[in-house]
This record gives structure tokens, C-alpha cells and sequence, in this order.
């Protein structure tokens, strides 16, 4: 669907992006993650067509996006950030006039059937500047989408919005998921890893990794290990590790007012401890209060990746 392939963008003396290469699939709900000034945004501006690469060659949808600007962008949506929008308008006059943009037939219908899918139609005649930032940013959306665009790229669709607006625009976009391909940009990296299936993380212009959420989590996990807080009046824990093999090593974490100690307990291998440590435990009279798999996050691992590519 998209194929960016040795792309470089300069600005004087100065490197945007070096030297990048990713390709998207049909369908796919792609996370573009970055700290400031990686290359993220200048990225996104190339794959619109709103800026040109120094270097390299960007395909969407079969379409060199330099040698076939006009086909390439009328396979795509674009929502910017900060939501520009011309507030003079009403929500249904702003959405016509992008489906007049985007020459789009059957106008009348297809701005009918947007409004209604961006969840717009109880306030399409009210003028865009009098809207919540929550509404601005699905009129934004409605106006990406109503040019029927195979791919749609969203810029911090959900920055600014309070937690009820956040999960609105989240589950909007999972539904045109199902529809489209969807890239975004996004500083909330919870919200990639509940929305995303790939994730492409960009640092000082380079790309650094492109996986899903799950399997970049289990890459910068150090180890299998597992949290247990015990009660434990006869210090039983101490041998633990030489008489359950499958315990490579039992790290005291913290002792608590309340008598129990916290421990972590890590495996050898990949083996799951939590049934062996609930049955050895029993037979030891060791009584658990609470035990919990140390997982790691997707801002672990973005975090991780990042400072592992600063050295």
C-alpha cells in the first residue's frame, strides 16, 4: 500500500531523515513514534506530498508520489495536526467544500454519509469555530475521509481532548481500520499500543524499529520474572532458588508494615513460574498475598529503543 524506500530529506546542511526505508500493508493501523524533532512529522509531509524528499522514492498505492503527485494524494486522507479548519463555516459547508476539493460525485450523498460516520450530524449547522476541541477534531476527520481515500493519515488525532473524547476518536479510528489503512502519529503511547497492529519508531531520522506492540515489548524485556509478596515467619524464601529448579535467582525488593515481603523471582528460560511458585509455595507453608508477571509496556520499550540508539 505504501513503500518508502531510501528516502532522505534535507534542509540545507541540516538531516531530517536519513535514509529511510518501511513499507505498510493494506489494512494495516500503523503508529509513527518518535521523541521531537525525529523525523516523524517531515516523514508524514513526504508520504502527503507536501513536501518533496531530498532522496529516495515513496509508492502509495502504485503511485510514485513525485511522478504521479495528483493520483498518489487522492489515495489519501490527511488530518494535521492542530486541527485547521475554517471557522466560518458550518460543519456541513466544511465538509462540502472539501468534497468539492476532492471532485467528488454524488457530493450531496457522500457528505450525508460522512457526517453520519464521524458522529457529526447533531451539530452540522453549527458553525466549526463554536465546536469542542472533540468535535473540531472529527470534523477534521470528516473532511480527510470524504474523498473515499484508501489510506488516511492522522497528525495527534487525540491531542487536547479530554478521556471521554479520547475514547470517542480511538474508537472511531479502530472502526475505519476495518476500512482503510491508517497511519498516526501519536505522543500517547498507550494509545498506539491499544489501537496499532505495527509500530514504526523513528529516532535522530532514522528508523530504529518497526514491529507490532507486542513483539517490541518482548524484545527489551531483560527477563522472565515474576513479582510475589509472601508472608513468610519462618524465612523459607532463602531456598527457594536451590530447591525449585526452575528458578534461576529470588531477589528481596522491599519488607512491609505489614509483615509480608516482596520478592522477585526470575526463571530460567522462558518457562511460566507462576503454577510451579503457587504449588512449591503451598508445600512450603509459604503464604502468598499477591504475585503479578513483570510485563513490560510499549513506553518501556520506546524508551528502551530510544536511548539504547543515543549511545
Amino acid at each position: 500500500m505504501i513503500q518508502v524506500k531510501n528516502v532522505t530529506k534535507k534542509y540545507g546542511k541540516a538531516l531530517a531523515v536519513d535514509n529511510i526505508s518501511f513499507t505498510i500493508n493494506e489494512g494495516e493501523i500503523v503508529g509513527l513514534l518518535g521523541p521531537n524533532g525525529a523525523g516523524k512529522s517531515t516523514t508524514m509531509n513526504m508520504i502527503t506530498g507536501f513536501i518533496e524528499p531530498t532522496q529516495g522514492e515513496i509508492i502509495v498505492n502504485g503511485y510514485d508520489i513525485l511522478k504521479k503527485p495528483q493520483k498518489a494524494k487522492g489515495e489519501i486522507g490527511y488530518m494535521p495536526e492542530g486541527v485547521p479548519l475554517y471557522t466560518d463555516l458550518t460543519v456541513k459547508e466544511f465538509v462540502t467544500y472539501m468534497a468539492e476539493i476532492k471532485q467528488v460525485k454524488e457530493k450531496k450523498e457522500k457528505v450525508k454519509k460522512i457526517i453520519e460516520q464521524t458522529g457529526l450530524e447533531d451539530v452540522q449547522n453549527k458553525l466549526t469555530k463554536n465546536l469542542s476541541r472533540g468535535y473540531k477534531q472529527r470534523v477534521s476527520m470528516a473532511g480527510a475521509l470524504v474523498g473515499e481515500p484508501k489510506i488516511l493519515i492522522l497528525d495527534e488525532p487525540t491531542v487536547g481532548l479530554d478521556p471521554k473524547q479520547i475514547t470517542e476518536i480511538r474508537n472511531l479510528i479502530k472502526e475505519l481500520g476495518k476500512t482503510h489503512t491508517v497511519i498516526l502519529s501519536s505522543h500517547i503511547l498507550s494509545e498506539v499500543s491499544q489501537i496499532c497492529n505495527k509500530v514504526i519508531i523513528i529516532n535522530k531520522g532514522k528508523i530504529i524499529a518497526v514491529d507490532t506492540p507486542e513483539n517490541l515489548e518482548k524484545k527489551v524485556t531483560a527477563n522472565n520474572c515474576i513479582y510475589v509478596t509472601v508472608e513468610d515467619p519462618e524465612d523459607k524464601m532463602k531456598n527457594v532458588k536451590d530447591e525449585i529448579n526452575d528458578i534461576k535467582s529470588v531477589e528481596l525488593i522491599s519488607e512491609n508494615e505489614d509483615g509480608t515481603k516482596k520478592y522477585a523471582i526470575e526463571a530460567k528460560g522462558e518457562k511460566d513460574l507462576r503454577k510451579i511458585i503457587f504449588s512449591e509455595f503451598a508445600k512450603k507453608n509459604i503464604a502468598i498475598f499477591e504475585m503479578k508477571k513483570a510485563d513490560t509496556t510499549l513506553e518501556d520499550a520506546f524508551m528502551k529503543l530510544i536511548e539504547g540508539g543515543n549511545k
